[in-house]
């Protein structure tokens, strides 16, 4: 896919951070956005914007990616609207930050349910409609953290490993099937996002150091600069994209060094993460 004019593309979690700056980017080039987000307001910002910023049509819903009944509505409002769909980024996502033993029950559901199954129904309601396009694409935003596992990331590292190999997967079903659908895994670094400050944490968690740490020390990169590169993997067709130098960095550490990464990783942990709260 090297134009997206004229293209219709559905991007989730829309309202702000890396979908608001993809739905700049996309609107620009001159694209049809359906955008959504449980935001409504930093939706309607968004909106906003990518009109301004040159979109040729845009449609804007409220939508919990984690309800599949609301998804499944979803794709059919917006392929009946467009008539087709192009492209499907399934970006929104959420944090969860807390040693695995202090974790309660509702939170883990609350994070599988956003990262996981919200990516798992934006892709499955969406890909009989991507084939049918004969020319589509799904990117589905795994992390870093779908890479290398962090103390204290125990679901929103199973929820990101979840989506890497059920989106390495689909692109191999893909290929052996002879779809014209080109299936990407993204996997940003610390982009400079609301994620951390919107994060739920454990009882134990000191949530505004915990968000301080990740602003402060961690997001180095501008979503607009993530979107950018995230946009270039499309047009190459890429099966995996890493966003950032730490992810670069970081990704080839485990590679070099194996399981071995582990014991490298909590010992700098243990001087680098906040203390408890509690």
């Amino acid at each position: 896919m090297k134009s997206f004019d004229d293209k219709v593309v559905v991007i989730t979690g829309a309202g702000s951070g890396i979908g608001r700056a993809l739905a700049l980017d996309f609107s620009r080039r001159g694209a049809r956005l359906a955008l959504s987000d449980v935001d409504e307001g930093g939706l309607a910002e968004t909106v906003a914007a990518a009109r301004s910023a040159g979109a040729r049509e845009v449609r804007s819903d409220r939508l919990d990616v984690s309800d599949r009944d609301a998804f499944a509505r979803y794709a059919l409002d917006v392929v009946e609207h467009f008539g087709r769909v192009n492209v499907v980024i399934n970006n929104a996502g959420v944090a969860l930050a807390g040693d695995f033993a202090d974790l309660e029950y509702n939170d883990i559901d609350w994070i599988i349910g956003v990262n996981f199954w919200g990516v798992v129904h934006g892709t499955k309601e969406f890909l009989p409609h991507l084939i049918a396009s004969g020319d589509g694409h799904v990117v589905n935003l795994s992390s870093l953290f779908g890479l290398i596992s962090m103390p204290g990331q125990t679901m929103y590292n199973a929820s990101k490993y979840a989506v890497r190999g059920m989106t390495e997967a689909l692109r191999e079903e893909m290929l052996i099937a002879g779809h014209p659908v080109g299936v990407t895994a993204v996997h940003p670094g610390g982009i400079k996002t609301a994620i951390a400050r919107n994060a739920r944490v454990s009882a134990k968690e000191d949530k505004e150091a915990t968000a301080k740490l990740f602003d402060k020390k961690l997001a180095k990169m501008t979503p607009e600069k993530a979107a950018a590169i995230i946009i270039k993997g499309i047009e190459k067709n890429q099966a995996r994209v890493l966003v950032g130098l730490d992810a670069h960095a970081l990704h080839h550490f485990a590679k070099l060094t194996g399981s071995r990464y582990q014991d490298v990783v909590a010992k700098v942990s243990k001087n680098v993460l906040p203390a408890k709260a509690v």
